[in-house]
């Protein structure tokens, strides 16, 4: 990728709102608006700066000239510390290193100061600030004065689709974690200025409505080169907004998320053939992912993403040749109430409980040993084949953030809490579907009658382990902070215990707050 840098901020760790829309390169050296856009070719180059915001950290790989400051390159990632904040915090995940206040998140003790809290913070409005430049720099009067038109225009339109989905994304991922924050568009002027704050349920009409007035400006489903957004990546953020609605503004909207998911579902994909294969070098190929932060070792290097999660998740007696990397890092396992959740942890019935047990304790006594806690061997630097990727640090697996899966899986959810527009019957017919790839045969499958909300909560549980539902999905079913419902280390006791109702959001940093006297904390930090 062409190295530049238009962005309208730099928003590092110690940098908040007072200077978020101050035009300063980085580097002198760097191009600036006012030449950068007169090239028709650098629009894709900065739209792929944009989805390179999910996966890379800053304008080199794998580190050394970093997006945002303040914290090692590594864990700046927007999927690695995303990862962190939906996983860590619940029941799918533990981690032994000793960085910072990392065991914070699983112990549930984590507070405005947090530096991992500020690092996900920090890099969500840096993605949303890139693509508020680049939908600023890409309206049809830029291009008309630039003198793009015809084919070239239409393609830019498309890009300009795009970034708004990509913003309506981060924004999501702010209104799930933090719930109201400093809220700034195309529309708002650049210069020094202090941002308002939108509340929960402001945030949510804006993301709803943008949604809605850009999905018929995207490709249609399939259509589009493979790892950009189309119609059925943004019918998903939709039917993600709705279904969580209750939780985000009080007002459930079940019905508007099944007629969503039915347009995702009617979208062309299928089921991939073979769960695994969903998580290998190759899952590219998958007919199931609908939109994937991709990954590739040569090209696309970093110290985050998909690197940390495979390589933290092999230690002990794990032979890393068996993920395609050249060693582990002896961090990430999971807990017993996990693992309880199969009948058969040996995978031997169903597919989906991808454990490493040899000499890996089951119940964990230590967090900070990897070998207490069974190991995930669910993603893998091989192939299909069984090919290792081209790079055996850097892997060339994707990660699914919307797959087809989790459409079965939230239109049954959605129809047994009273949306209208779909039926238990097909419900029940989608998610026999996944049980029937897992158990590989008939069964596991489920009767209507056995469709309840409780079983849904641990089949997403066995279905999306480790793709960063758990946290949102926990909030949204009232188990995750205080409820009876309860893991090993929850709350820092090792039975576990519940915790304040407070920590269902995350605190707006206070380097923030202390920046920006519009600002205020959420409740009980």
């Amino acid at each position: 990728m062409k190295k530049i840098l238009i962005i309208t901020l730099f928003f590092g760790l110690t940098t908040a709102c007072v200077n978020d829309l101050d035009v300063v390169p980085v580097d002198p050296n760097i191009e600036t608006t006012a030449t950068l856009y007169d090239d028709p070719a650098v629009y894709k180059q900065l739209l792929a700066k944009l989805y390179a915001g999910m996966a890379l950290t800053g304008q080199q790989g794998p580190s050394g000239n970093p997006d945002i400051a303040g914290i090692d390159e590594g864990f700046s990632s927007y999927l690695r510390m995303y990862w962190y904040h939906q996983e860590l915090t619940t029941e799918e995940a533990v981690i032994g290193w000793n960085d910072q206040t990392i065991k914070d998140f699983h112990h549930h003790t984590w507070g405005a100061g947090d530096l991992f809290v500020q690092a996900l913070y920090s890099r969500i409005f840096y993605q949303i600030t890139f693509a508020n430049e680049f939908i600023r720099e890409t309206s049809d009067g830029k291009l008309s004065e630039r003198g793009i038109s015809g084919a070239g225009k239409a393609d830019v339109g498309l890009y300009r689709s795009e970034a708004r989905f990509l913003r309506a994304l981060s924004y999501w991922h702010a209104l799930d974690l933090f719930g109201k924050v400093p809220f700034v568009t195309d529309a708002d002027p650049i210069g020094a200025f202090l941002p308002e704050q939108s509340t929960r349920s402001e945030l949510f009409a804006y993301i709803e409505s943008e949604l809605l007035d850009m999905e018929s400006t995207m490709a249609a489903p399939g259509t589009n080169e493979y790892a950009r957004a189309d119609q059925a990546a943004a019918w998903m953020l939709l039917a993600k907004l709705y279904l969580n609605a209750e939780v985000y503004t009080g007002q459930a909207k079940y019905t508007e998320c099944i007629t969503y998911l039915n347009k995702v579902i009617g979208g062309g994909y299928s089921l991939h053939s073979n769960y695994q294969g969903l998580f290998l070098a190759d899952n590219h190929t998958s007919p199931e992912v609908i939109f994937p932060v991709a990954f590739d070792g040569a090209n696309t290097q970093t110290w985050g993403g998909n690197t940390f999660i495979i390589h933290a998740a092999v230690g002990g007696n794990m032979s890393p040749d068996d993920f395609g990397i050249d060693g582990g890092w002896g961090g990430t396992r999971t807990t017993s109430a996990f693992v309880n959740k199969f009948s058969d942890p040996s995978g031997n019935t169903d597919s989906r409980a991808m454990f490493f047990s040899d000499g890996q304790a089951l119940e964990i006594n230590d967090i900070g040993l990897f070998t207490d806690g069974y190991a995930i061997t669910k993603f893998k630097n091989i192939t299909s084949t069984g090919t290792p990727g081209a790079h055996a640090t850097f892997p060339d697996t994707d990660f699914p953030m919307f797959r087809l899966a989790d459409a079965y899986l939230m239109y049954a959810e959605a129809v047994v809490r009273g949306g209208s527009g779909g039926s238990v019957a097909d419900a029940t017919g989608y998610i026999n579907a996944l049980r029937e790839r897992a158990y590989g045969n008939t069964s596991g499958n489920i009767t209507e009658t056995d469709l309840s909300l409780d079983f849904i909560l641990d089949e997403r549980a066995r279905e999306l382990y480790w793709e960063n539902h758990r946290r949102t999905d926990l909030i949204r079913f009232g188990k995750f902070s205080q409820s009876d419902y309860v893991w090993p280390w929850k709350g820092k006791v090792k039975e576990g215990i519940s915790t304040d109702s407070k920590l269902d959001l995350f605190p707006i940093p206070s380097s923030d707050l202390g920046a920006n006297p519009k600002l205020t904390q959420n409740p009980g930090y």
